[in-house]
């Protein structure tokens, strides 16, 4: 039989690389955005760098915040089921093995075999059997509060700096169209990178990247320029 260790998946990637494309893109669009917001309402370049600075920053901080919240709920729903799933096998193991046994049957094993399989796995380890086919809970996508909020953050950072760099080096005569450039460039590079270390299809993912930032960074422009001129 083949050795499945030899084979290549990236699902054990799907924790940390959701976090990090989340934070890098988040820290791209949103720095692009209000900077392009600001340079249109024709703001000093010192202002203008300030907020780019206050953006990353709470921008790092929020993201650490909202993911290592939203990654523990995950994680205590997870442990809940857990739990009780562990009083249903001391309370009722035979019952448990049927329900094991129906699954597999409901996945083509003859009845005879899903019995023996739900029995043999049982017998090694039954709360990981369950967890993994009864509740859909997998070592490789299991929440991960702490490395969810670090990534996110370390990756907003990354992706903030970014178009923050390019208006701190830019001329302000071409800043606004130049933000624009190279904060899509960014996201095609971010999409292209993610899809790379998750196995996908490259274009799909540069393309959606792309699409999105640039409608973001063309309406926040648009407010800016509107609230520039009314000021």
């Amino acid at each position: 039989m083949p050795d499945h260790r030899s084979e290549k998946h990236f699902n054990g990637r799907i924790g940390w690389l959701r976090a990090a494309v989340l934070g890098a893109n988040d820290g791209i669009i949103s720095t692009a955005c209000l900077l392009l917001g600001v340079a249109s309402a024709d703001m000093a370049r010192s202002e203008l760098l300030l907020t780019g600075v206050a953006a990353l920053v709470a921008g790092a901080m929020s993201m650490a915040a909202g993911e290592y919240v939203s990654v523990s709920s995950q994680a205590d729903t997870e442990q809940a089921e857990l739990d009780r799933e562990q009083q249903e096998l001391i309370a009722q193991p035979a019952a448990e093995h049927r329900e094991l046994a129906s699954i597999y049957v409901a996945r083509g094993v003859s009845p005879e075999l899903a019995k023996q399989v739900a029995q043999q796995l049982m017998a090694h380890d039954a709360l990981s059997a369950h967890a993994r086919d009864e509740l859909g809970i997998h070592e490789a996508s299991a929440a991960r509060p702490v490395e969810a909020a670090i990534t996110s953050a370390v990756t907003f950072s990354l992706g903030a700096a970014l178009p923050l760099l390019t208006a701190l080096l830019v001329p302000g005569a071409i800043l606004v169209p130049a933000l624009g450039l190279t904060s899509m460039l960014f996201l095609v590079c971010l999409g292209m990178l993610a899809a790379k270390a998750g196995g996908a299809p490259l274009l799909p993912a540069a393309l959606r990247v792309g699409f999105w930032g640039a409608l973001a960074m063309i309406v926040t422009s648009l407010i800016g320029k509107l609230f520039g001129t009314i000021v």
